[in-house]
């Protein structure tokens, strides 16, 4: 009987990570036909909500409203998938163990950006800084070519692109991928991460103070 090789694993990733991965048919059918036209979660944007079901609405709402006076920084996930840059925004970002270094971003299941940074095994976190309010935007943004005019440069390890004037960044492989509800908990193991002061390739000075988030509106420290 012939004997059958166990597919290389790539660095970081754990053994068992696409164990949680769903079926390659889900994620055809999030694909589409228009396999990079993506469909990331923006800051503001949240599961679609029935239009014919007011009492649905209105727990939406009330959700978004209270969940809203939690401020969070915002972070664009970068990867290279079939040769191209891909972004998406996402203000669900975490650090999440020291033991190994992992940390956690949460797409939505309906994101067309998601499936491709998948594919690839591996992803960057950018946080972006005051004055980047554009660039999240554009990030988020549908059926464009969200890297236009857009500096970066590859990640040490993975090559996924590091924005530029950007605070920091979080290299890393996809280790495992859960279910919850109508997002996905992305688990990934840091291989790299600097700040833009220790990354020689970083050509402009970010502000110092970060990108925000708060109620709807992006803010900052100041």
């Amino acid at each position: 009987m012939a004997s059958h090789s166990a597919p290389d694993v790539p660095e970081g990733m754990s053994p068992d990570a696409r164990e949680t991965w769903p079926s390659s048919e889900l994620i055809a059918s999030w694909l589409g036909d228009e396999a990079y036209e993506l469909e990331p979660l923006g800051p503001a944007e949240g599961a679609p909500v029935p239009a014919d079901d007011p009492e649905a609405q209105a727990a939406a709402r009330r959700f978004r409203d209270v969940l809203g006076r939690f401020a969070s920084g915002v972070t664009v996930v970068t990867a290279m998938s079939g040769g191209e840059p891909v972004g998406m925004t996402c203000q669900s970002f975490s650090s999440v163990s020291l033991d190994p270094p992992l940390v956690l971003f949460v797409p939505a299941k309906t994101s067309r950006a998601w499936p491709l940074i998948q594919r690839s095994g591996r992803f960057c976190v950018n946080f972006l800084a005051d004055g980047q309010a554009e660039l999240s935007n554009q990030m988020a943004s549908r059926g464009t070519d969200k890297f236009a005019g857009v500096a970066w440069h590859p990640a040490e390890v993975s090559g996924s692109p590091v924005l530029e004037g950007t605070l920091a960044h979080v290299d890393c492989s996809v280790h495992a991928v859960h279910e919850a509800g109508d997002h996905l908990v992305v688990i990934g193991r840091v291989l790299h991460l600097a700040t833009s002061a220790e990354d020689p390739d970083q050509t402009d000075a970010p502000a110092e103070d970060p990108l925000l988030f708060y109620r709807g509106s992006y803010r900052t420290t100041g």
